[in-house]
């Protein structure tokens, strides 16, 4: 039946020279009769109609809307219509206007189903390509909206996280981007030789590949979990995708410098600065950084004349980026680029103007975020070591401002009983034979000993809440009474020492025994509860609800409060135990 009436429609439009003659339920008939040919097995005697020279006007205004009926059993790989089927696709290819197919083609992707996507990129790549050449000079805008479609629907793709589902490529994206790079290729070489010829390029092709580098490298290699070369296989196919990105970029005439530091080189007030931000992606520019540095990918075309502190100065904007974030990919990537831009300076070398710069100042923000508030524990981990990587490379006046800074404005008693653990390192290394070093000695010392020594709300202070710090500052003030006599007194704390006592240790001990006797009257008052309960009540009934940020726990037993009680009466006398130390020592010496 609908070889019938596609033999009637062919018949009777065979007259019709041009398009504007065709009426627009022939274009209606010629799809529904050929797509019901193609579903129906009919796919050789089709292939008969569309070839024959006298339906040639017909098929070449009509041809492309068969695309969609023939992607459909293209993709169903069915050997008895494949055949048939892809002669068809090629025939269309040779004849219809460009313009169309290319249309066709672009709504086939568009509209592919999810777990269709890969597949069906994988099939029209070759025919938008041909599609494409077919245009000659004028195919620019044609190549960057292809290039924009395909990527906007491997965006729906997971992105592989081990390299176990890189290899295994569930979800075809690795296919894909292994494809993309042989479809593109024709297009990279003509801008290559237009560039090698001196010749003028074609300006507009060029800007559609950098954007398509430029998308490429915030989807997918944002997300992607690289290993090092070392590490991973050799068939790593977002790796290999990471070089070519790259190397696409030198061919077309980018310059990888000027990518990198390109923040610090374009001034914002120049013409076209909106322009150029928008071309140029910050979190691209960033992975750009990442895959220079961390993977060392084109590491060979880029020149070793910078200095590691001007590298380390202009990676900071992408690292203060990445950190910014919360997705695990980018905070990775972020923590891995921080550190390789470290690893390369010299230990105490960063000079204390760089803390005027506002990034110097974010970025260690946006770590300390890291290491508090992020809930996978090996960013953690990794946070605090290239936090105190960091803290290494800056010279002795930079380390004394950074630590002034930190417990001026890090607001958590880890981070700070961290840093003055790093201010009692120095301290020690100043007191050394041979290493005088005035900042963390005599009168630069105290204004950061009395920011060390200090209870924010006085005796309220929470000691529980702040235990970190105030066991650190403790610490600390013994370290410094036992290791500086007071004959040589170089720290100047012998000099200090009766302010220390009114403005820190009896407040502590205020504080101190104001917790302890609130907590044993709790503990006293929760066990005699508990007696009561249990003569009313065999069964033990929760009493206690405890919420952490908006999760509510599991209530509290009795004896779990009481656990909690005790624990904290520990505590306390943890940190009696040391203030009782400093206190015999200061009687001593009285």
């Amino acid at each position: 039946m609908a070889l019938e009436q596609l033999n009637e429609l062919v018949q009777r439009c065979r007259d019709v020279v041009q398009d504007d003659g065709f009426k627009p339920e022939d274009y209606e008939l010629f799809l529904s009769a050929g797509q019901a040919c193609i579903e129906q097995g009919e796919g050789g005697k089709l292939l008969d109609i569309v070839k024959d020279e006298k339906n040639m006007a017909i098929v070449r205004s009509m041809g492309w809307n068969l695309l969609g009926p023939l992607v459909q059993v293209l993709l169903k790989k069915e050997e008895k219509s494949l055949p048939h089927c892809l002669a068809i696709l090629t025939h269309i290819l040779e004849v219809c206007s460009a313009k169309e197919l290319l249309v066709g083609l672009l709504e086939q992707v568009e509209e592919a189903r999810i777990d269709a996507i890969a597949d069906t990129i994988c099939l029209l790549l070759t025919p938008l390509q041909t599609v494409l050449l077919k245009l000659g000079g004028k195919k620019a805008s044609s190549v960057g909206m292809a290039l924009s479609t395909l990527l906007t629907q491997m965006s729906r793709l997971p992105v592989p996280y081990t390299e176990e589902q890189e290899e295994e490529d569930a979800h075809g994206l690795c296919r894909c981007c292994t494809a993309l790079l042989g479809f593109v290729g024709p297009f990279v070489e003509e801008v290559e030789r237009d560039l090698a010829s001196a010749s003028a390029p074609d300006d507009e092709l060029r800007a559609e590949l950098l954007k398509f580098c430029m998308k490429s490298l915030g989807e997918p290699l944002l997300q992607a979990q690289l290993k090092n070369v070392l590490e991973t296989h050799e068939n790593s196919p977002l790796r290999h995708f990471a070089m070519e990105v790259m190397g696409i970029l030198s061919r077309i005439g980018e310059s990888l410098p000027d990518l990198v530091f390109r923040h610090l080189l374009k001034k914002k007030e120049e013409p076209g600065f909106l322009e150029e931000d928008a071309r140029y992606p910050k979190e691209s520019l960033a992975c750009l950084a990442y895959l220079l540095f961390v993977q060392h990918i084109s590491m060979e075309k880029f020149p070793a004349t910078f200095s590691p502190v001007f590298v380390l100065h202009c990676n900071m904007e992408h690292i203060n980026l990445f950190l910014s974030k919360t997705e695990e990919s980018r905070l990775l990537k972020g923590l891995d680029l921080y550190e390789k831009s470290l690893v390369r300076v010299e230990d105490n070398s960063l000079p204390v103007d760089l803390l005027e710069l506002k990034v110097f100042f974010s970025v260690p923000q946006n770590l300390v975020k890291v290491m508090t508030l992020c809930p996978i524990q090996h960013l953690r981990t990794k946070g605090l070591a290239v936090f105190q990587l960091s803290i290494d490379k800056f010279d002795m006046e930079a380390k004394y401002k950074f630590f002034k800074c930190m417990l001026k404005t890090s607001n958590h008693a880890g981070v700070e009983g961290y840093i003055i653990k790093n201010i009692r390192n120095q301290i020690d290394f100043a007191l050394k034979p041979g290493n005088g070093n005035p900042w963390f000695l005599g009168t630069h010392l105290l204004p950061l000993l009395r920011l060390v020594l200090c209870l924010p709300q006085g005796p309220e202070t929470d000691l529980l809440q702040g235990l970190d710090r105030v066991m650190e500052s403790l610490n600390l003030l013994r370290y410094l009474l036992i290791r500086d006599k007071e004959w040589e007194n170089e720290t100047g704390i012998w000099t200090e020492l009766y302010k220390i006592e009114d403005y820190y240790l009896k407040p502590l001990r205020v504080g101190l025994n104001m917790s302890k006797a609130h907590y044993e009257a709790e503990l006293k008052s929760t066990k005699e509860n508990r007696r009561v309960k249990a003569k009313e009540s065999k069964a033990t009934s929760p009493v206690c609800n405890v919420t952490v940020g908006t999760e509510t726990l599991p209530n509290m037993t009795p004896e779990m409060q009481i656990q909690v009680l005790n624990s904290a009466l520990c505590t306390f006398d943890l940190i009696e135990s040391v203030l009782v130390r400093i206190e015999e020592i200061v009687e001593v010496k009285a």
